[in-house]
C-alpha cells in the first residue's frame, strides 16, 4: 500500500486489526487452560494449585522478558520483535504436545512465555505509535480485546478437542494459531510514516518507579490482573463444583465471561477518551466494581446458578475489561523516548502478581476447602487499592 495512504490513515487500522489478531492467537492456548481445567485435572490428575501452576508457568519468563522487550521496542522496529516473539510462542507449543507428562508441559509454558513477552509491549507500542490522543483509547481497547478474544475462542474449541483427542491436541492446534498470528504481523506491520526510525535508547533507569502515575498504574495493575488470574483458574471449577453446573455449561459461562473482558477493554477504553477525570476514573470504576461482583459472590446467593452466571459475567467486564483504560493511562503519562521501556516495566511488575495470584487462590481453595476466601481476598485487595489510589484521577 503506498505510503500517501498509510499517512492519511487507513492504514492504521490495518495495523490495529493484525495487532489484535496476533496477540489474540498467542494468548489462545493460555487463555484455554481455564476452561479446560475439569480435563486437565483428570488427564493429569491434579488439584487445584497444580492448576493454577499450569497458569503461572507461561507468566514466569515475561517477569524478566518484558523489561528486555521494553529495551528491544525502544531500539528495533515493532515488527521483528513482536513476529518473532510469536514464532517462539508457535515452537514451544509444538514442542509441548510432545510432553510426557505435567512437568515437561510446565517446561514448555515457561518458553512460551518467553515468547509471548514480546507481544504485550510491543502491540501497545505499535498501535500507540499509529493513532493519536484523541483515538488511543478506543484503539487500545480493541486491541487489548486480544487477549480475552483468544480466550473466548480457545474457550469454545479447546475443551472439544481435548475430549475427543487429548490434552495434546490442544497444544498443536494452539501452535498453529499462534503460527498464524506470527506471519501475518510480519506481513502487514509498518512503522507509521511519521514516525522517525528508531534510535538508541535512553539508559535503563528504574526512577520510572517513583513517578505517582506509575505508582497509580503498578497498584492497581497488580491487583486487577490477580483478579483476572482468580477468573481464569476459579470460574469454571465454582460453577461446576459449587453451583452444580456440568463441565460443558460451566465452560460456555466462562465464554460468556471472555466475551464481557473483550467488550469491556473497548467500551471502557473508549469511555476514558472522554472522561472528564481522565482515564484512570475508569480503572477507579472497575475497582469498585469488582469489590461489589466479589463481595456478592461470596455470600449464599453466589451459589444460585443465575445469579452466579450474572455475576462472573459482571466481574469479566470489569474485572478484565480494566485493561484497555490501563494500558492507554500508562502509554499517555510514560515520556515520548521511553514508552517501550515504560509499558514494559509496568507490564514486568505485574507479572509477579499475575504468576503468585492462580496457584495462591487454587492454594487457599484447597486448604479451606471452598471458594469464599478467595473471593474475599480479592475484594480486600480491589478496596485497599482504590482507596490507596482514589486521591488522584488524572
Amino acid at each position: 500500500m503506498p505510503a500517501r495512504v498509510r499517512a492519511a490513515g487507513g492504514y492504521r487500522w490495518v495495523v490495529l486489526g493484525v495487532a489484535t489478531f496476533t496477540q489474540a492467537a498467542a494468548a489462545f492456548f493460555v487463555q484455554g487452560i481455564g476452561a479446560m481445567s475439569v480435563h486437565l485435572q483428570r488427564d493429569l490428575d491434579l488439584n487445584t494449585t497444580r492448576l493454577g501452576l499450569l497458569l503461572s508457568a507461561a507468566q514466569l519468563m515475561p517477569l524478566a522478558g518484558l523489561l528486555v522487550a521494553g529495551r528491544l521496542l525502544d531500539r528495533h522496529d515493532e515488527r521483528w520483535v513482536v513476529g518473532i516473539g510469536a514464532l517462539v510462542v508457535a515452537a514451544a507449543l509444538a514442542a509441548g504436545s510432545l510432553a510426557p507428562g505435567y512437568v515437561s508441559l510446565l517446561a514448555a509454558l515457561l518458553v512460551v512465555g518467553a515468547g509471548y513477552s514480546t507481544i504485550q509491549p510491543g502491540g501497545s507500542k505499535s498501535v500507540a505509535s499509529w493513532f493519536d490522543a484523541s483515538q488511543r483509547g478506543l484503539a487500545m481497547g480493541i486491541r487489548q480485546s486480544g487477549l480475552p478474544l483468544g480466550g473466548v475462542l480457545s474457550a469454545s474449541a479447546l475443551p472439544a478437542l481435548a475430549a475427543a483427542f487429548g490434552w495434546r491436541s490442544t497444544l498443536v492446534a494452539g501452535a498453529g494459531v499462534a503460527l498464524a498470528g506470527a506471519v501475518a504481523f510480519l506481513a502487514f506491520y509498518r512503522r507509521p510514516p511519521h514516525r522517525p526510525p528508531a534510535q538508541t535508547a535512553s539508559p535503563v533507569r528504574l526512577d520510572l518507579l517513583r513517578e505517582p502515575y506509575m505508582k497509580k498504574v503498578i497498584l492497581s495493575g497488580t491487583c486487577l490482573v490477580s483478579v483476572h488470574g482468580g477468573l481464569g483458574v476459579l470460574t469454571v471449577l465454582y460453577l461446576h463444583e459449587v453451583a452444580a453446573m456440568d463441565a460443558a455449561a460451566a465452560a460456555a459461562v466462562y465464554v460468556a465471561v471472555q466475551c464481557a473482558g473483550a467488550l469491556g477493554r473497548i467500551l471502557l477504553a473508549a469511555w476514558s477518551d472522554r472522561h472528564k477525570s481522565g482515564r484512570y476514573a475508569c480503572v477507579l470504576a472497575c475497582l469498585a466494581a469488582v469489590i461489589a461482583g466479589m463481595a456478592l459472590l461470596a455470600t449464599p446467593a453466589g451459589r444460585s446458578p443465575a445469579v452466579a452466571c450474572l455475576l462472573f459475567v459482571w466481574l469479566g467486564f470489569f474485572g478484565i475489561g480494566w485493561y484497555g483504560p490501563w494500558v492507554a493511562y500508562a502509554a499517555d503519562a510514560a515520556p515520548p523516548d521511553r514508552t517501550g521501556f515504560a509499558l514494559g516495566l509496568a507490564m514486568a511488575v505485574n507479572q509477579v502478581a499475575i504468576i503468585l495470584a492462580p496457584p495462591a487462590l487454587g492454594l487457599l481453595t484447597d486448604v479451606t476447602g471452598g471458594f469464599t476466601a478467595a473471593w474475599v481476598l480479592l475484594a480486600a485487595s480491589a478496596g485497599l487499592t482504590l482507596a490507596a489510589t482514589a486521591r488522584r484521577t488524572g
